[in-house]
């Protein structure tokens, strides 16, 4: 209904304009952002941003800012549907901003976006970085150990940030990951006449004060002996927290080939010890999820621990042992279960979850596991391997093979009639 005459709202017309604004402000709109301000009834933003319109006239509009926060202001946008509503962004609005957010929300044919350059863009301009070849993501209100799983010697980063103090935070997870030599530029008021740009590196960032409304740049540069490095799967065994129940190295990077991590995937690990696969499936594709099901309470840490170590803080972890733990999640497009295959339902109640076309990967060491996919596989086909991994060690003054325990792997696809078939 249009808040004005009660008549149904015209859901083919724009009522919503999303308008980004820089620092330049009311200087660097567009006579169709003007156009749109002009013939709004109300006015949304920050209050920061809302400053910037002081020599526009808003007689007779509605202003109202983000105070009341998310929840209760996006209650106050859709009571206004069919009414000429204007929200004023900072920078691009697509990217990372809050018409992203909105668009989930609302169809795109009832929103009109104006845009304006990104940070992004701007510091690509300062620097000289081919926005192509760069890794843009927001530090804006997220956990700063997101960073990690960017992570590579010689990559390129462009990171929003909260605050001033976010340049501190990340140069310090740079300086503990190996990374303390890489290069920082902090980029304030980008666009605007208190523009200003510092160098320096991330191991000298203490005593350095920068302005609240920055952007950061990173080029990485890693120590020799670095361990985080690329989004590899195989991540060293020993940089995990773990008590020695974890799929081993080698067999991780094989299990998290035959699980195909991408897009937005949802994952579950299943008996998933210290998180390792669940942890690489989540570096391994930025939009992907994925939940870790553990019933040892001291491993639920271990867990959390390494998520963030590894730059995905966002994993979810729920205690829980399955099958009972495994009710009410999310339907998964893909299962690994490293532990628990023998134990009765579990299997069964992970495959009805599985969504169609998913992919379920199992691991066994004991031989009533072992024999437990070799029964699946006989009832739901998919391939079997069994892998037998040796490292090298000392053995006095010279070096043998140690072999660890052989392990068994199935991998199945769950078909669109629930029946079992091999691996694509």
């Amino acid at each position: 209904m249009s808040a004005a005459d009660g008549k149904p709202a015209d859901r083919t017309t724009p009522w919503l304009t999303i308008i980004g604004i820089g620092e330049e402000g009311v200087a660097g709109l567009s006579s169709r952002a003007l156009a749109a301000i002009a013939g709004a009834e109300a006015i949304l933003g920050a209050r920061r941003v809302l400053d910037a319109l002081s020599g526009v006239d808003l007689t007779g509009k509605t202003v109202l800012d983000w105070s009341a926060g998310f929840e209760p202001t996006m209650v106050a946008i859709l009571a206004r549907r069919g009414s000429p509503l204007v929200i004023l962004a900072t920078g691009d609005p697509m990217h990372f901003g809050i018409g992203s957010t909105l668009a989930r929300h609302i169809p795109p044919a009832e929103m009109a976006i104006v845009g304006v350059s990104s940070a992004f863009s701007l510091a690509a301009a300062r620097l000289g970085w081919p926005l192509q070849d760069v890794a843009c993501i927001s530090l804006h209100g997220r956990p700063v150990a997101r960073l990690a799983a960017h992570l590579a010697d010689g990559q390129r980063i462009l990171a929003l940030t909260s605050d001033g103090q976010t340049v501190h935070e990340a140069a310090a997870l740079l300086t503990r990951a190996g990374y303390g030599a890489s290069r920082l530029t902090v980029l304030e008021h980008l666009g605007g006449p208190k523009e200003r740009i510092v160098h320096l590196n991330a191991s000298g960032a203490d005593g350095y004060r920068f302005a609240d409304f920055n952007t950061l740049a990173i080029t990485c540069i890693a120590d020799a002996d670095v361990v985080i490095d690329g989004a590899m799967s195989g991540l060293p065994d020993d940089a995990f927290e773990h008590d020695g129940q974890m799929t081993k190295r080698e067999i991780r990077a094989a299990v998290l080939a035959h699980l195909r991590p991408g897009g937005s995937r949802l994952l579950w690990d299943v008996g998933a010890g210290c998180g390792s696969i669940a942890v690489e499936w989540l570096r391994a594709a930025p939009l992907a999820r994925a939940i870790a099901i553990e019933p040892v309470e001291r491993r639920l840490a271990m867990i959390r621990s390494n998520a963030e170590t590894f730059g995905v803080p966002h994993l979810t972890i729920v205690e829980g042992r399955a099958p009972d733990g495994l009710a009410g999640l999310d339907k998964p497009d893909a299962i690994f279960i490293g532990g628990g295959i023998s134990t009765e339902g579990t299997f069964e109640t992970a495959w009805a979850a599985l969504q169609d076309n998913g992919r379920l990967v199992a691991s066994a060491v004991t031989l009533e596991s072992e024999a437990r996919l070799l029964d699946l596989h006989a009832r739901f086909g998919g391939n079997l391997v069994r892998m037998a991994v040796s490292r090298a060690e000392p053995v006095g003054r010279f070096m043998g093979w140690k072999p660890l325990m052989p392990v068994t792997l199935w991998s199945v696809t769950k078909a669109t009639d629930g029946s079992g078939g091999g691996q694509r």
